[in-house]
This record gives C-alpha cells, structure tokens and sequence, in this order.
C-alpha cells in the first residue's frame, strides 16, 4: 500500500501527518470530514463534520460513526453492500482513497476526509 499524501485540498495542514495510523490505533482518534453544499442539508448544514473513532481508524470507522452523528448522510455515501457510490470521490490529502486501500485506508489523528461529487456534463 503506499502512503497517502495528505498535504492536499482534503487536509487543513497543520495537523497532516502528525501521527501515523498504527500509534493512534490505541486510543480515540478525530478525523474531519468536509462536505459538499449538496450534502450539508444532511448534516445538519454543516461544511465539516469531526468525528471520534475509537480503535482502528479507517475509512469505513468514520463513516460509521459520521452515521451515528447524521444518519441520513451515510445512504448519500454508500449504497446498500457498503460501498462508497460510484458518483462520490473520497479524498485524502490528494489520493482519491479508490487508489489507496477503499473503505479500508487507513487514518491519523487530525486527518480530514473531502466527499467530492462527481461532475458530468457535456
């Protein structure tokens, strides 16, 4: 697996990195989550959503626990097998988490997710 550049639009840079996913396993992690205008209605309007993961944190932790805060929000990520729908990209940092390790990436203290509608036209 290589490792996420998180010095992208889906990181705040001051936190990027400060811990790496196997020392924060241990303990409560906070990851961010900033959000579309489409899909704010479903959080309660909010822009970025922090949320705390206990135990490994993944992707598929935080969008767990982003369901417990704002069920609603998780049906416009996910379709019915869990996985993220083929309209919405995920970022971290700058790689899209399809070319890391999906659901399963992996996650640090302070690090924010940006939920990316795909845009098609013609």
């Amino acid at each position: 697996m290589t490792e996420p550049d998180r010095t992208g639009p889906g990181t705040t840079g001051s936190t990027a990195g400060s811990a790496t996913a196997g020392s924060a396993a241990a303990g409560s992690v906070t990851v961010a989550v900033r959000l579309p205008t489409v899909l704010r209605p479903f959080a309660g309007g909010a822009e970025r959503v922090e949320v705390e993961v206990d135990g490994p944190p993944t992707v598929t932790s935080v969008f767990a626990a982003l369901e417990g805060q704002h069920p609603a929000l998780r049906r416009r990520l996910t379709d019915e097998q869990g996985a993220v729908r083929r309209h919405v990209n995920i970022y971290l940092g700058n790689d899209n988490i399809r070319d890391l390790s999906g659901l399963q990436t992996e996650l640090a203290d302070g690090d924010e997710l940006l939920v990316l509608p795909s845009v098609a036209g013609g």
